[in-house]
């Protein structure tokens, strides 16, 4: 007869590719039952958005298939995401990751980036929340095709859900025909409202999208909440990646770790041809992987959907899945959940070894 010990010890030649360690030791093995030979269990991953899921799940159904006399297995996909650091601190309770998205300057597509990870991640399971901190120039609710207010909670707003994402932007409280002509001290009175004052709930993600620059509001940001870490977006060219790089010096010095760069803007496709045309330049994001040792999350194609599905309240993530920039939203999206998922498993072992000795 076979036995529980038996399928773990297959299934211990099972290597998260991103973790480098077993599933079994991971703790992703869950609920395992074994009766007359036949095999179940759930595969517990540490985000729903895990771009490697359904490779896991067939070398896992393989290895327990292995073992001498099993007849049949069933195998449970589910998702835990790890929180960076205990959850329930003051300001954000029950937010597992903050990750800020900077570019250092305008015009790269930052808010459009943003809005369609969020929505991707929302789109695999998770909980995700979206706060715009562009305060100059708000257009996630743009982007989003909000058009209602946040309303009065118990203890604070409550934030407007959109495609599954739970949002909060000073779009709101800014009437369309003023200009935000505030000081230093005024945005940040605004951005620790928007973290200690809106009810976010359960989150597995907050993303941040960030105004230009590295001002009062990245130095309220890092200073007041614990940051999971920062995404940097660039386009190609030489003088957006320079702006990048002080965005990165700025995380640096504030001690907020980089997950990763997303090149926007990387090429035009034609439609008719399918020739490639580098309208930015190339490889700013290679510079900038290479130079900071930061992985490139995606590089997303030029196009004129994702103008327009920004623009008619709908990202390109959802009105067409299948289309190059969309893949590429989703794949940064994927591949970001994934960083996230290495820093914290190995700031839990971390913290495990120094507590050993």
């Amino acid at each position: 007869m076979v036995n529980q010990e038996q399928v773990l010890d297959a299934l211990r030649i099972v290597i998260d590719p991103d973790l480098h360690r077993d599933i079994v030791s991971l703790g992703f093995i869950q609920e395992l039952k074994v009766r007359d030979n036949r095999v179940s269990f759930n595969l517990q991953l540490t985000t729903p958005a895990c771009p490697v899921k359904d490779e896991l799940r067939q070398q896992a159904e393989d290895a327990v298939r292995s073992v001498p006399d099993v007849e049949a297995v069933e195998v449970t996909m589910t998702a835990q995401v790890r929180p960076h650091g205990p959850v329930g601190q003051a300001m954000l309770p029950g937010v597992k990751n903050v990750v800020p998205v900077g570019s250092g300057k305008g015009g790269v597509g930052k808010s459009t980036v943003s809005a369609n990870l969020a929505v991707a991640l929302a789109e695999t399971g998770a909980q995700v929340g979206l706060l715009d901190a562009d305060v100059y120039g708000p257009s996630i609710p743009t982007i989003l095709g909000i058009t209602e207010s946040p309303r009065p909670g118990g203890r604070g707003m409550l934030p407007v859900i959109a495609h599954g994402v739970k949002v909060i932007s000073a779009g709101f409280f800014v009437k369309p025909d003023q200009a935000v002509v505030w000081r230093g001290p005024m945005l940040a009175k605004m951005i620790e409202q928007f973290l200690g004052q809106v009810e976010w709930g359960e989150l597995d993600y907050l993303i941040v999208d960030l105004p230009p620059g590295t001002g009062d509001v990245q130095l309220t940001l890092c200073q007041r909440i614990p940051l999971t870490g920062a995404v940097i977006v660039t386009t190609p060219q030489p003088v957006a990646v320079n702006i990048a790089e002080k965005a990165i010096i700025m995380f640096n010095q504030l001690k907020c770790p980089l997950l990763g760069v997303i090149e926007n803007m990387s090429y035009f496709e034609s439609s008719k041809t399918g020739e490639r045309e580098y309208i930015f330049g190339s490889g700013g994001a290679d510079r900038v992987s290479e130079k900071w040792k930061i992985p490139i999350l995606s590089k997303i194609p030029l196009a004129t959907t994702v103008r327009e599905t920004s623009d008619g309240g709908r990202p390109i993530v959802l009105e067409d899945p299948e289309s190059p920039a969309a893949i590429a939203f989703t794949d940064a999206a994927k591949n970001l959940a994934a960083q996230i998922s290495i820093r914290n498993i190995n700031a839990e072992a971390d913290d495990l070894v120094k507590i050993t000795f």
